[in-house]
């Protein structure tokens, strides 16, 4: 059991990035993340506008459409608006895991480069 926990300490340290490509690093790093929060910004954005097309649906089948249709319409229609009502709490549940996923790798990036700059200020010194 100990050969493979060291054998995972290997694989992750494999794959910092080396204290020479700090910019790279940064600068993969704010991309990155940019376009995370453009997605997480059109997925809220989505779930808010579905969530409103079913509240749309309702009221108009209730208070507007409702005295000239018939109950079987009336029923259909309200049914529809459940289906749209569902579909935006799911995506709204979605943007609430990515949400945190999304923070989660921040956090991970930030301990990232405070290693990284750590070594090359190590290097920087002449201790390794």
């Amino acid at each position: 059991m100990e050969q493979r926990n060291e054998s995972m300490r290997e694989r992750l340290l494999a794959r910092l990035p080396q204290p020479e490509n700090l910019a790279a690093f940064q600068e993969e790093t704010a991309s990155q993340l940019a376009r995370h929060e453009k997605a997480l910004f059109w997925q809220k954005w989505t779930s808010q506008a579905i969530g409103l097309l079913a509240v749309g649906v309702f009221l108009m089948t209730q208070f507007s459409w409702g005295p000239r249709l018939d109950t079987t319409r009336i029923v259909v229609f309200d049914v529809v608006a459940g289906i749209f009502f569902f579909m935006s709490q799911m995506w709204r549940l979605e943007y609430s895991l990515n949400r945190n996923q999304v923070s989660l790798l921040k956090e991970v990036k930030q301990v990232q480069l405070q290693v990284i700059e750590l070594q090359s200020s190590l290097q920087r010194d002449g201790i390794r």
